[in-house]
């Protein structure tokens, strides 16, 4: 199936073009993923999560470029942020917080992450879209621009408008 046909096919769903691609791409990413230092998750744990980030998220394809491209990008965007995460926990874990006020932190964390989706999920359908790509799943500019077939300063913009309205949100609050 040629790029632009297999993309499309995946963007509505279509369960044997998503079976094609794991068929053919499952390799290809564990072989990516086992370049990784990676200490808690397996390089199939992340195959696995691209694959469902990849079917979750069919609808932000974009049939103008490469499928093997936006793939690869899927995968180590989600490999680079555990790695991130990774770190940042064993960091903490050098301080050993008391119990009881992780726990506090957590529930804090908690109901500030539920009313930032909340804010996020207020926002234009397109600039919540632009603003979940960047802030969320950490894509650059670049990248959002090659899945959405945007400008980087309409990409920008866009962010600019959702932050503001975010932060605006926020104090409000």
């Amino acid at each position: 199936m040629d790029n632009k046909k297999l993309i499309l096919s995946l963007k509505k769903g279509n369960e044997a073009a998503f079976k094609e691609v794991y068929f053919n791409y499952y390799d290809k990413l564990v072989n990516i993923a086992q370049r990784f230092n990676l200490t808690v998750l397996t390089p199939e744990d992340f195959v696995q999560e691209s694959l469902l980030r990849l079917y979750n998220k069919r609808e932000l394809l974009n049939e103008e470029v490469l499928f093997d491209k936006q793939l690869y990008t899927i995968c180590k965007n989600i490999i680079i942020n555990h790695v991130n995460r990774e770190n940042k926990i064993v960091q903490l874990d050098a301080f050993q917080t008391d119990i009881i006020e992780e726990e506090t932190d957590l529930g804090v964390f908690e109901d500030r992450k539920e009313k930032l989706y909340n804010f996020i999920n207020q926002l234009p359908e397109q600039q919540q879209k632009i603003f979940t790509l960047h802030k969320l799943e950490n894509l650059s500019y670049k990248e959002i621009a090659e899945i959405t077939d945007l400008s980087e300063k309409t990409i920008a913009n866009h962010i600019y408008l959702a932050s503001k309205f975010i932060r605006k949100k926020i104090e409000n609050h």
